[in-house]
């Protein structure tokens, strides 16, 4: 058994500064730690219960099937913040059939990234 004492998604971006500027500015994700120099340079962003790591550089995006789970409070004012910061939002809040109000944007690689609502009467706000 692997004893797992932490963990983090590591990004690779092809502009590394686009990147940076869209995680840390456009959806204003507090800085956990950085480390290097130079444009790719590495950015570690707190994601709640985990952390997002943009370092280094890719010649092509992330996987087509790579994508994100953001909650937030409240994803329609979330809507209306990133909206206001530029951000296009992709699909606007909806509650889907599971019970979670969703809406999806895209980071400029073109990575999806759902950000979520669990209402106050979801099951996953349940504790047996």
């Amino acid at each position: 058994m692997v004893h797992v004492l932490g963990s983090r998604v590591l990004l690779r971006p092809t502009d590394p500064d686009r990147t940076r500027a869209f995680y840390g500015g456009a959806l204003g994700l507090a800085v956990s730690r950085e480390f290097g120099t130079g444009p790719e340079r590495g950015t570690v962003y707190f994601l709640g219960g985990g952390f997002l790591e943009v370092s280094g550089r890719s010649e092509s995006p992330p996987a087509p099937g790579l994508q994100l789970w953001l909650q937030v409070e409240d994803v329609q004012a979330a809507c209306e913040e990133l909206r206001a910061a530029g951000v296009e939002v992709l699909r606007a809040p909806v509650q889907e059939p599971w019970g979670l109000i969703e809406m999806w944007i895209a980071d400029p690689d073109g990575v999806r990234i759902a950000v979520v609502e669990v209402p106050e009467d979801h099951p996953l706000r349940y504790r047996p």
